[in-house]
Protein backbone atom coordinates (compact mmCIF):
# COMPACT_ATOMS: atom_id res chain seq x y z
CA UNK A 1 0.00 0.00 0.00
CA UNK A 2 2.82 2.61 1.31
CA UNK A 3 5.12 1.98 -1.79
CA UNK A 4 1.81 2.80 -4.39
CA UNK A 5 0.56 5.54 -1.83
CA UNK A 6 4.09 7.42 -1.12
CA UNK A 7 4.90 7.04 -4.37
CA UNK A 8 4.08 7.93 -8.20
CA UNK A 9 0.59 6.48 -7.63
CA UNK A 10 -0.06 8.65 -4.63
CA UNK A 11 1.52 11.86 -6.23
CA UNK A 12 -0.93 11.17 -9.61
CA UNK A 13 -4.08 11.39 -7.05
CA UNK A 14 -2.70 14.34 -5.15
CA UNK A 15 -2.48 16.21 -8.50
CA UNK A 16 -6.02 15.18 -9.89
CA UNK A 17 -7.00 16.10 -6.38
CA UNK A 18 -5.23 19.79 -6.90
CA UNK A 19 -7.14 20.30 -10.33
CA UNK A 20 -10.21 20.79 -8.07
CA UNK A 21 -8.33 24.01 -5.90
CA UNK A 22 -8.01 21.30 -3.08
CA UNK A 23 -4.61 20.08 -1.29
CA UNK A 24 -3.64 17.25 -0.54
CA UNK A 25 -0.72 16.88 2.49
CA UNK A 26 1.60 13.92 1.17
CA UNK A 27 1.42 11.35 3.37
CA UNK A 28 -1.83 9.31 3.86
CA UNK A 29 -3.28 8.19 7.06
CA UNK A 30 -4.64 4.49 7.26
CA UNK A 31 -8.19 3.24 8.12
CA UNK A 32 -7.26 -0.07 7.51
CA UNK A 33 -8.02 -2.95 5.17
CA UNK A 34 -11.84 -4.31 4.92
CA UNK A 35 -12.53 -8.02 5.89
CA UNK A 36 -15.94 -9.93 5.51
CA UNK A 37 -18.26 -10.97 7.92
CA UNK A 38 -21.26 -13.79 7.54
CA UNK A 39 -23.86 -14.72 9.61
CA UNK A 40 -23.54 -18.28 8.14
CA UNK A 41 -20.73 -20.40 5.82
CA UNK A 42 -17.34 -19.09 6.57
CA UNK A 43 -15.91 -17.52 3.06
CA UNK A 44 -13.08 -19.22 1.69
CA UNK A 45 -12.92 -19.07 -1.93
CA UNK A 46 -14.27 -16.60 -4.59
CA UNK A 47 -16.94 -19.55 -5.06
CA UNK A 48 -18.77 -18.98 -1.65
CA UNK A 49 -19.59 -15.67 -2.62
CA UNK A 50 -22.19 -16.13 -5.15
CA UNK A 51 -25.55 -15.21 -4.13
CA UNK A 52 -24.40 -13.65 -1.29
CA UNK A 53 -26.21 -10.86 0.48
CA UNK A 54 -23.86 -8.68 1.41
CA UNK A 55 -23.65 -4.61 3.10
CA UNK A 56 -21.87 -2.83 1.04
CA UNK A 57 -20.99 1.02 1.35
CA UNK A 58 -22.98 3.40 -1.21
CA UNK A 59 -19.74 2.75 -3.24
CA UNK A 60 -19.71 2.37 -7.59
CA UNK A 61 -16.47 0.87 -6.82
CA UNK A 62 -17.81 -1.81 -4.11
CA UNK A 63 -20.82 -2.55 -5.39
CA UNK A 64 -18.83 -3.36 -8.80
CA UNK A 65 -16.55 -5.68 -6.79
CA UNK A 66 -18.95 -7.61 -5.39
CA UNK A 67 -21.11 -8.18 -8.13
CA UNK A 68 -18.12 -9.57 -10.40
CA UNK A 69 -17.77 -11.94 -7.36
CA UNK A 70 -21.38 -13.22 -7.83
CA UNK A 71 -22.47 -11.64 -4.82
CA UNK A 72 -25.97 -9.74 -4.29
CA UNK A 73 -24.26 -6.76 -2.92
CA UNK A 74 -26.64 -3.89 -1.10
CA UNK A 75 -25.67 -0.73 -0.28
CA UNK A 76 -27.15 0.84 2.53
CA UNK A 77 -26.18 3.76 5.15
CA UNK A 78 -23.52 2.74 7.94
CA UNK A 79 -26.55 2.74 10.45
CA UNK A 80 -28.65 0.51 9.11
CA UNK A 81 -26.35 -1.99 9.09
CA UNK A 82 -26.45 -4.03 12.65
CA UNK A 83 -30.37 -4.21 12.07
CA UNK A 84 -29.96 -5.29 8.39
CA UNK A 85 -27.76 -7.88 9.78
CA UNK A 86 -30.15 -8.97 13.18
CA UNK A 87 -33.35 -9.36 10.84
CA UNK A 88 -31.27 -11.03 7.76
CA UNK A 89 -32.22 -8.24 5.55
CA UNK A 90 -28.81 -9.03 4.64
CA UNK A 91 -25.95 -12.33 5.64
CA UNK A 92 -22.91 -10.14 5.49
CA UNK A 93 -21.00 -7.43 5.82
CA UNK A 94 -17.83 -6.02 5.08
CA UNK A 95 -15.42 -2.88 7.25
CA UNK A 96 -12.31 -2.96 9.08
CA UNK A 97 -11.61 -4.67 12.32
CA UNK A 98 -12.45 -1.61 14.69
CA UNK A 99 -15.80 -0.67 12.94
CA UNK A 100 -16.93 -4.07 13.69
CA UNK A 101 -15.84 -3.97 17.34
CA UNK A 102 -16.90 -0.76 17.71
CA UNK A 103 -20.70 -1.39 16.40
CA UNK A 104 -20.47 -4.54 17.89
CA UNK A 105 -21.23 -6.58 14.59
CA UNK A 106 -19.75 -9.73 16.18
CA UNK A 107 -23.32 -10.04 18.01
CA UNK A 108 -25.45 -10.87 14.77
CA UNK A 109 -22.29 -12.59 12.41
CA UNK A 110 -19.85 -15.74 13.25
CA UNK A 111 -17.27 -15.73 11.23
CA UNK A 112 -15.02 -13.39 9.84
CA UNK A 113 -12.73 -13.93 6.31
CA UNK A 114 -9.64 -11.97 6.63
CA UNK A 115 -10.00 -11.17 2.84
CA UNK A 116 -8.38 -7.45 2.79
CA UNK A 117 -10.09 -7.07 -0.31
CA UNK A 118 -10.25 -3.18 -0.51
CA UNK A 119 -7.81 -0.78 1.75
CA UNK A 120 -9.31 2.11 3.22
CA UNK A 121 -6.93 5.53 3.60
CA UNK A 122 -7.23 9.21 3.58
CA UNK A 123 -5.67 12.29 3.05
CA UNK A 124 -5.94 15.56 4.84
CA UNK A 125 -6.96 18.13 2.61
CA UNK A 126 -6.93 21.62 2.97
CA UNK A 127 -8.72 24.98 0.38
CA UNK A 128 -5.97 24.91 -2.54
CA UNK A 129 -6.26 29.20 -2.03
CA UNK A 130 -6.12 29.40 1.30
CA UNK A 131 -3.47 26.68 1.50
CA UNK A 132 -1.53 28.45 -1.36
CA UNK A 133 -1.89 31.84 0.91
CA UNK A 134 0.10 30.64 3.69
CA UNK A 135 3.54 32.20 3.78
CA UNK A 136 5.69 29.34 2.97
CA UNK A 137 7.37 28.79 6.69
CA UNK A 138 4.22 27.82 8.00
CA UNK A 139 3.27 25.49 5.13
CA UNK A 140 6.25 23.87 6.52
CA UNK A 141 5.71 23.44 9.93
CA UNK A 142 2.18 22.66 9.34
CA UNK A 143 2.85 19.79 6.65
CA UNK A 144 5.86 18.15 8.22
CA UNK A 145 2.91 17.83 11.39
CA UNK A 146 0.46 16.21 9.65
CA UNK A 147 2.89 14.42 7.13
CA UNK A 148 4.90 13.05 10.78
CA UNK A 149 1.52 12.37 12.13
CA UNK A 150 0.58 10.44 9.56
CA UNK A 151 3.20 8.35 9.36
CA UNK A 152 2.86 7.38 12.94
CA UNK A 153 -0.81 6.84 12.58
CA UNK A 154 -0.15 4.24 10.29
CA UNK A 155 1.61 1.79 13.24
CA UNK A 156 -1.24 2.38 15.59
CA UNK A 157 -3.96 1.45 13.11
CA UNK A 158 -1.70 -1.94 12.48
CA UNK A 159 -1.09 -2.49 16.54
CA UNK A 160 -5.07 -1.84 17.28
CA UNK A 161 -5.55 -3.91 14.46
CA UNK A 162 -3.84 -6.85 15.56
CA UNK A 163 -5.69 -5.95 19.22
CA UNK A 164 -9.12 -5.96 17.63
CA UNK A 165 -8.82 -9.73 16.41
CA UNK A 166 -7.85 -11.14 19.03
CA UNK A 167 -10.59 -9.18 21.20
CA UNK A 168 -13.44 -10.38 18.74
CA UNK A 169 -12.08 -13.71 19.14
CA UNK A 170 -13.02 -13.45 22.63
CA UNK A 171 -16.61 -12.79 21.64
CA UNK A 172 -16.93 -15.36 19.11
CA UNK A 173 -16.17 -14.32 16.24
CA UNK A 174 -14.10 -16.98 14.65
CA UNK A 175 -11.62 -16.12 11.81
CA UNK A 176 -10.44 -17.84 8.57
CA UNK A 177 -8.06 -17.46 5.83
CA UNK A 178 -9.01 -17.43 2.23
CA UNK A 179 -7.58 -17.96 -0.99
CA UNK A 180 -6.49 -14.53 -2.52
CA UNK A 181 -6.04 -15.96 -6.06
CA UNK A 182 -9.48 -17.06 -6.22
CA UNK A 183 -11.12 -13.96 -6.01
CA UNK A 184 -8.37 -12.38 -8.53
CA UNK A 185 -9.30 -14.76 -10.97
CA UNK A 186 -12.93 -14.05 -10.18
CA UNK A 187 -12.58 -10.39 -10.43
CA UNK A 188 -10.65 -10.64 -13.60
CA UNK A 189 -13.32 -12.94 -15.17
CA UNK A 190 -15.81 -11.06 -14.54
CA UNK A 191 -14.74 -7.79 -15.64
CA UNK A 192 -14.04 -6.06 -12.90
CA UNK A 193 -10.08 -5.14 -13.41
CA UNK A 194 -11.66 -4.06 -17.34
CA UNK A 195 -13.97 -1.82 -16.18
CA UNK A 196 -12.25 0.26 -13.57
CA UNK A 197 -9.11 0.24 -15.78
CA UNK A 198 -10.99 2.39 -18.53
CA UNK A 199 -12.61 4.41 -15.47
CA UNK A 200 -9.29 5.05 -14.18
CA UNK A 201 -7.05 5.61 -17.35
CA UNK A 202 -4.16 4.09 -19.07
CA UNK A 203 -2.15 6.58 -16.61
CA UNK A 204 -3.53 5.89 -13.15
CA UNK A 205 -3.96 2.16 -14.04
CA UNK A 206 -0.36 1.79 -15.28
CA UNK A 207 1.13 3.59 -11.81
CA UNK A 208 -0.79 1.16 -9.69
CA UNK A 209 -0.20 -1.63 -11.75
CA UNK A 210 3.65 -0.72 -11.31
CA UNK A 211 3.18 -1.09 -7.91
CA UNK A 212 0.62 -3.76 -7.05
CA UNK A 213 1.45 -6.00 -10.29
CA UNK A 214 -0.43 -7.03 -13.20
CA UNK A 215 -4.70 -7.28 -12.87
CA UNK A 216 -6.14 -6.71 -16.28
Amino acid sequence: VWKAMDGKLGAHVREAISKVNLFAFEKMWDNGFRQMTTSGKAIEQAAYMASLKIRVPVSPLSISMFKALGAAPASLQFSEVYSALQTKVVDAQENPLPIIQVAKLYEVQKSCAVSNHIWDGFWFIANGRAWRGLPPDIQKIVASAINDAGVAQRGDIKSLNDTVQADLQSKGLAFNKTNPDSFRAKLRDGGFYKEWQERFGAEAWGLLEGAVGKLA
